[in-house]
């Protein structure tokens, strides 16, 4: 009966082209219902809770979760590794990605540091760019020992080019990798020797900061015998001595050498947080720690660092060697070890001193020069 009733409604729409009248429809044909609002969220929600899945669905879909979860947590794990193992094979297949590493040339910070101003770091203290060699320039800062304070104010580049000759010691200090002579441990080593009665020319190596050219063990030899050339011109019989930090040490060590040759003896040479060679450096630092359990790894770090030319020997002719306990970045018992070799090998073995930094004062790697007695140290 509903059948046929529905029927007679649709054939009376075929004859007549418009659609029957309401009553003619059965009421199960009423207009469909849209649900909005809390009720069309409610039931949405009940579908994801599980109220429109069958318990054998719901299960599938957690299970399927679940090995998505152990999936991501094993593709993580396995990349790790991988860039774990491949990260020496391929440091040892291009060495020159460890000039990179050892250099770190290419992290110039403080970011926007103006070098032709050092007075925003620094009191009583001239910037100038001396030439190492045809297309490479070195920026340099000179600064006057404290007590020539007042009498620098209004003073140009000559006048401080002069005062190098008032027989006050002069310090060339070379810094470590990556950064600039403005970094702030840098720019505190400055300040204490200055105020103990130094002048101090802190040098930005080529390839670094404002100085032009690209770095290497030899550039690096050359600029600082550029220096220190130009320093001994002018400084008539005061003292200069070669500080060196950190990779410096093997730039002080490397002039040194170069100067012996010529048979000129530096008057002294501090090496600050040092190492014996370059290979121990490397082979010791944390970053590289994680590899040394790798069966073969000791020979892949010395086959890239003679590859790459490297060898920073600081075995030579060092005169005072600051090493705090708790440096992380090269361990003291490098410094221990290269005071042991001076003391072998040099002819007045009361002339090479170690001095330790207990772990207490917390001086680790970069801040030797907070130390309050440094400048009555190196005197």
């Amino acid at each position: 009966m509903a059948a046929s009733a529905r029927v007679g409604a649709l054939e009376a729409r075929d004859a007549s082209g418009a659609p029957p009248p309401a009553e003619a429809l059965p009421t199960s044909w009423g207009p469909a219902k849209e649900l909005r609002g809390p009720r069309a969220r409610k039931s949405v929600e009940d579908d994801l809770s599980g109220g429109g899945i069958r318990p054998l669905e719901r299960e599938g879909l957690r299970g399927q979760l679940a090995w998505l979860a152990q999936f991501k947590v094993k593709t993580l794990l396995l990349s790790v590794f991988i860039v774990y193992v491949s990260v020496p094979f391929v440091v040892y297949l291009f060495p020159s990605l460890l000039e990179k590493f050892v250099y770190l040339s290419f992290l110039n910070y403080p970011l926007w540091a103006d070098f032709s101003k050092p007075e925003v770091f620094l009191n009583h203290t001239m910037n100038l760019y001396l030439t190492s060699e045809p297309g490479v320039t070195l920026g340099v800062w000179h600064t006057l020992p404290g007590n020539r304070q007042k009498e620098a104010e209004g003073k140009d580049s000559g006048w401080f080019q002069e005062a190098l000759a008032d027989e006050n010691p002069v310090l060339i200090y070379l810094h470590g990798n990556g950064g600039s002579r403005a970094v702030s441990h840098r720019v505190a080593l400055v300040k204490v020797m200055s105020d103990g009665g130094f002048h101090v020319l802190a040098v930005d190596y080529r390839g670094f900061a404002d100085s032009t050219g690209q770095p290497s063990e030899d550039g690096l030899t050359t600029d600082i015998l550029c220096v220190y050339d130009w320093v001994k011109a002018r400084s008539g019989n005061s003292t200069i001595l070669l500080w060196g930090h950190s990779l410096g040490t093997g730039v002080a060590t490397n002039t040194a050498k170069k100067l012996e040759e010529k048979g000129i003896v530096v008057d002294a040479i501090v090496l600050e947080a040092p190492y014996t060679n370059i290979r121990d450096a490397v082979a010791n630092i944390y970053i590289t720690q994680i590899y040394c359990r790798i069966p073969g790894f000791d020979y892949v770090v010395s086959d890239i660092v003679a590859r790459t030319d490297l060898s920073f020997p600081n075995d030579k002719n060092p005169l005072l060697i600051l090493h705090a306990e708790d440096d992380a970045v090269i361990p003291e018992f490098l410094g221990e070890k290269l005071f042991e070799i001076a003391q072998r090998t040099s002819k007045k073995k009361e002339n090479v001193r170690f001095v330790s930094f207990p772990a207490s004062l917390r001086l680790g790697h970069e801040y030797i020069c907070t130390h309050a007695g440094l400048a009555t140290i190196v005197k």
